[in-house]
């Protein structure tokens, strides 16, 4: 047996035994005040344990999920816009009578804020589809149903940390984990975004002052260092991962996919120097000159070579210039500016007869 065939017949057994212990309803109308936030999440659980339920916001909710203000910014916008929530949230109602948030924390916590503060609608009750009793696994194979593969897909580090979640606490086995991430065809995937989440933590973390400089965004900057080629030119170099995450907070990557680049930037001198002079956007300049060869630009017409030229000086920047006056070779490269001025206009003046 293979293992694609093991692993979707271990799946489906896991999915069925889930649906037979999952009694759902039809939407029902649940008064906010009734239903309560899902402090099955640890960073939730943290904040409830030392503030008010009611001072949390929609704003302060995304902040503990790991997702974007900007992101909540839309979605409390289109709310407000239709009068309530397309997607139901879904609710776990306990035999002790208590409904818990399984998916839809920020939704119930923008119903709040709105009634909270007197916003035009009707915010005492919310839609939502209600499970009977389930337990944990059954669960957290919902919040993977909607929140990675789903309509309303988590931010990627939102998932990276979810799935680290649930690896580490062994709530679901990788295998099951793997299928709702779309099978074996992720199972690398799956295992770079855990461990860009855990590098993420270990090493970047630290480096901050505080939660405010500790910028989500550049989680895919830590997907790409999980490439062998990075790591290990980062080990062949005699940098670590701080060193990495170090470059990251100080913006040295002008771009996050110019990471790709850094096994070449390492590999050159000057390239290098430009890098941790500058940024990867200067490195990158020498690299392309140090590959172009005069055989690859002979048979280049001189009037594109020309419109090229002209780009590239409109686009210099003054820490270009800056480089370039404490460049070594300097006075190289300006004289071989000043002769293609003088070329130029000798051809110019010979044309112009």
């Amino acid at each position: 047996m293979t293992l694609e065939i093991w692993l979707a017949a271990e799946t489906q057994m896991y999915l069925r035994s889930k649906r037979e212990v999952c009694k759902m309803s039809n939407y029902v109308e649940l008064k906010i005040d009734e239903i309560q936030l899902d402090r099955s999440n640890p960073r939730i659980a943290n904040y409830l344990d030392i503030h008010r339920e009611e001072d949390m916001t929609s704003d302060l909710m995304v902040l503990l999920l790991g997702t974007t203000t900007d992101s909540c910014a839309s979605l409390r916008e289109s709310i407000r816009e239709n009068g309530g929530i397309v997607h139901p949230i879904i609710v776990n109602h306990y035999t002790d009578g208590r409904y818990v948030v399984i998916e839809g924390n920020t939704r119930l916590q923008i119903y709040r804020d709105f009634k909270k503060k007197n916003v035009p609608g009707n915010w005492d009750y919310i839609k939502a589809i209600v499970y009977e009793d389930i337990d944990d696994e059954t669960m957290h194979s919902i919040r993977l149903q909607a929140h990675l593969v789903g309509p309303r897909e988590w931010d990627a580090y939102a998932k990276a940390k979810y799935l680290n979640y649930l690896a580490n606490e062994k709530y679901i086995p990788m295998s099951s984990l793997v299928a709702y991430c779309g099978g074996t065809s992720k199972a690398s995937e799956i295992k770079n975004m855990i461990a860009a989440y855990q590098d993420m933590q270990e090493y970047y973390r630290p480096l901050c002052d505080d939660d405010s400089m500790f910028d989500i965004k550049k989680f895919t900057g830590f997907v790409e260092l999980q490439k062998r080629n990075i790591i290990d030119s980062l080990t062949i170099h005699g940098y670590t991962k701080t060193d990495f995450s170090q470059w990251i907070l100080d913006g040295r990557f002008s771009k996050l996919e110019d990471i790709r680049s850094l096994p070449n930037i390492l590999n050159s001198k000057k390239a290098s120097e430009a890098f941790f002079k500058y940024n990867s956007k200067a490195a990158k300049k020498i690299l392309a000159v140090e590959d172009i060869t005069p055989d690859s630009l002979k048979d280049v017409p001189y009037e594109v070579l020309a419109k090229e030229l002209v780009k590239r000086m409109n686009e210099f920047q003054m820490n270009e210039i800056l480089y370039l006056r404490t460049d070594s070779a300097y006075e190289e490269k300006l004289n071989v500016l000043k002769d293609v001025i003088e070329s130029v206009q000798l051809v110019v003046d010979e044309v112009g007869k």
